[in-house]
């Protein structure tokens, strides 16, 4: 017999680019793994509830998000690490400080300071515009109006003792290094995973809430020896997850760095890199 293996799979820019777009391999290879009897979750620095719905419909055993801050088996929520009530007042008293545009996350939803939304709404449109040419030579524009990159709701309706992760865009270049510097005595402050406009952009969670803590804390709840875990991503907040796997693999888009750093490097997100990946590692 096979031996079971499980692969943690990051979305945008491994399964998901331009905000909509995703390789019809990439369908192909989750479902083939899952039916070669092998596992695969979702990793993600998104909110659950914010997952891309084309994202969903392949089907998956199960998903990290927030960065690590939640995880679920199935519809069962196993992990469960949102911020304590003081780090998100101290978050949000310092983006106002500073007029940072933010977003709060928590497992259900995403929520938007006043013109974020707007902002990033504009800039992804732009965005689509740009890489419309690129994605109809390839056929996979599909002609069919896209899904929001982020779907959030006002900020007034956050329940702040939920929060588990908070996104910002700000005019400023420097804004990210301030930020690091700043609050790096109780935060990981990271480049955002998601393009967004603006002179600067990261994520912030708590120090120790991360997609490997959390990959940690799933591969022991399912009995699962971390050899026999894959991660793939593309992302600074990948680096973690490449830190506990088994075998670690960057997307071919991914930063020069990154991909040293995981060692092993498959092609990008939509030249079949997932495809190419559970291929090469046996999964499909």
């Amino acid at each position: 017999m096979t031996t079971q293996r499980i692969a943690f799979l990051d979305v945008d820019g491994t399964i998901l680019e331009h905000g909509q777009v995703i390789a019809p391999s990439t369908v192909t290879a989750v479902r083939t793994a899952r039916a070669n009897g092998h596992l695969v979750y979702l990793c993600t620095g998104r909110s659950d509830g914010d997952i891309h719905p084309r994202v969903r419909e392949i089907g998956f055993d199960g998903a990290i998000t927030n960065g690590g801050a939640f995880a679920t088996r199935g519809d069962e929520l196993v992990v469960s690490h949102p911020m304590p009530r003081a780090d998100t007042d101290r978050l949000v008293a310092y983006f106002e400080e500073h007029g940072i545009h933010y977003f709060l996350q928590t497992h259900e939803a995403v929520f938007a300071s006043d013109g974020i939304g707007e902002l990033a709404a504009d800039f992804f449109r732009q965005l689509r515009e740009r890489h419309a040419d690129q994605l109809r030579e390839l056929g996979l524009d599909d002609g069919d109006e896209p899904a929001p990159m982020i779907s959030y709701r006002p900020l007034a309706e956050v329940d702040l003792d939920e929060v588990a992760k908070t996104t910002f865009i700000s005019e400023r270049s420097d804004s990210l290094d301030r930020a690091q510097a700043d609050l790096g005595d109780r935060f990981h402050v990271i480049p955002g995973s998601i393009p967004m406009p603006g002179g600067s952009n990261g994520e912030i969670a708590l120090l120790g809430t991360n997609k490997g803590a959390a990959i940690v804390e799933v591969l022991d709840l399912l009995g699962i020896d971390a050899a026999d875990a894959i991660g793939i991503g593309d992302s600074w907040n990948d680096v973690e997850m490449f830190d506990v796997v088994g075998t670690a693999v960057a997307m071919g888009n991914a930063d020069p760095e990154l991909q040293a750093r995981a060692g092993r490097v498959t092609t990008s997100v939509l030249d079949d890199g997932v495809w190419n990946a559970f291929v090469a590692l046996g999964l499909a």
